[in-house]
């Protein structure tokens, strides 16, 4: 099984993750952020993994280091559960429409981190929801992963559907790339290594 359980502990947060890539969108998420809660199901349900989070963080100083850490063990879970990364599709890419909103992600799990955001949202806010933190989750999520993962907005008005489209997005083209493509022998890589 291409899973892994992943827990990090500091003082600003506490939180452990179970992922399992090969998975029916089942598990349980609770970060103490409602709006984070349901982007993370969104993740869950559209890649097909099975995902487990608990987090507690110090949400009486903002969310910035709950929704961050969140990336990061996310990052780190996805990095071990791909293991060696053999036989692996690697490419992804999604364009998903939420309403008047489109949004695209295109992804690679070739081994290099480097993020591309592309969102001019006109709100800041989904509720009490700083939406600049979906770029920080990605990020995190990105370098602990080894993924390059570029996502845009083409258009949207609506903040709470233009991060939809964003994870969905997402979750779409991870379930894409992290298929195992039964042609591929080895590492999608013409350099041997991944």
């Amino acid at each position: 099984m291409r899973s892994a359980i992943v827990e990090r502990n500091t003082k600003e947060t506490r939180i452990k993750l179970s992922l399992n890539l090969d998975g029916s969108g089942e598990g349980t998420i609770d970060t103490g952020i409602g709006f984070f809660d349901h982007m993370l199901e969104l993740l869950k349900k559209h890649a097909l993994i099975d995902l487990t989070v608990k987090a507690d963080g110090d949400l009486m100083v903002d969310y910035h280091h709950t929704v961050e850490d969140t990336g990061l063990v996310f990052g780190q879970a996805l990095n071990t559960a791909l293991g060696d990364r053999k036989g692996l599709t690697r490419y992804g890419f999604a364009s998903i429409p939420m309403d008047e909103a489109l949004c695209e992600t295109s992804l690679d799990l070739g081994g290099r981190p480097f993020l591309v955001m592309q969102c001019p949202m006109k709100h800041m806010f989904v509720k009490d929801f700083e939406v600049k933190l979906v770029e920080e989750f990605f990020r995190a999520v990105s370098v602990e992963s080894r993924a390059n993962i570029h996502l845009r907005q083409i258009y949207g008005d609506e903040a709470h559907h233009v991060c939809e489209g964003l994870f969905k997005s997402f979750a779409r083209a991870l379930r894409a790339a992290k298929a195992i493509d039964p042609n591929e022998k080895g590492v999608p890589s013409s350099k041997g290594v991944i």
